[in-house]
């Protein structure tokens, strides 16, 4: 069956984009630019969580430590921990679940203390996605936004986005889309860590609250969509595995960036869910 016009889809809502779908039982898929290097931008967490899980599997941490964080030295951000004025106590496993249901920056940031960005980049090569590399955690990704932007008004000047280095996947955070499904595919067929762990995995991406980007293109009650977003200036992306009631399952990596800079970019997520919906249609037609 021919393939679906997926880059139509990025060209109609003004954002340029690539994306990988792969059947995770078949192997069959479809794409545009699935090598391609992207900034993963949030998406980084996911292989931050598996690593976490992996560690806790082998005995090297505790998902149960109770971890303090303070008010003071918080890294910033929009939801979660970042967000809140008070001191707090959580576990580890519950600053993992928040840094994926809500993509919180703050409880990011203390796992990837505990877990070390050292050990996710050893497992990232010992898998063989050998052009995903984490360089740095939430922190050092706002420090370096900081540092290139300057006193760039908001929302950026489109002339200083050449100078990003969290947009240029050289230089900051970064995988390809189909590099991404392989290690979705790894997660829900138990081979990224052991059944136990994976499932745990399973179960915090099933959790996140974002329905205006990969769920979108799938508003179905008997259909469940798992994943993990991304944004920075002009980044939108959104990684995941969609279930379908007769047991086919597919991981959907799609990659976009706008030409525009404003924060809100409605038309943007919502090409995420319509490219991902036309590449798995297009999957299940086969």
């Amino acid at each position: 069956m021919r393939q679906p016009d997926l880059a139509g889809v990025f060209r109609a809502a003004a954002v340029t984009g690539t994306v990988h779908a792969v059947d995770l039982d078949t192997g069959a898929e479809v794409g545009v630019g699935p090598d391609e290097p992207v900034v993963l931008a949030s998406v980084f967490k996911l292989p931050l969580l598996v690593e976490f899980h992996r560690q806790a599997e082998a005995g090297l941490l505790d998902p149960a430590e109770p971890c303090r964080i303070g008010p003071e030295g918080r890294t910033a951000g929009g939801t979660g921990l970042a967000a809140m004025l008070d001191a707090a106590t959580l576990s580890l496993r519950d600053l993992a679940y928040l840094m994926i249901a809500v993509s919180d920056n703050a409880a990011a940031d203390v796992v990837a203390a505990r877990v070390g960005l050292k050990a996710v980049n050893a497992m990232l090569t010992a898998f063989g996605l050998t052009n995903t590399w984490i360089e740095h955690d939430c922190r050092g990704l706002l420090a370096a936004l900081d540092a290139d932007r300057g006193a760039s008004p908001e929302p950026l000047d489109p002339r200083a986005l050449a100078h990003l280095r969290v947009l240029d996947p050289a230089n900051t955070n970064r995988s390809t889309p189909r590099e991404m499904t392989r290690l979705l595919g790894m997660v829900w067929r138990d081979e990224a860590a052991g059944p136990p762990a994976c499932a745990a995995i399973r179960r915090l991406l099933g959790l996140q609250v974002w329905p205006h980007r990969l769920a979108s293109g799938f508003p179905y009650d008997d259909v469940v969509v798992s994943g993990k977003t991304g944004s920075l200036p002009t980044i939108r992306n959104e990684v995941g595995v969609v279930e379908y009631p007769d047991g086919g399952r597919y991981a959907v990596a799609v990659f976009t960036r706008s030409l525009g800079t404003a924060q809100n970019q409605p038309r943007a997520d919502a090409a995420i869910g319509t490219v991902a919906r036309a590449a798995v249609d297009h999957l299940r037609s086969l």
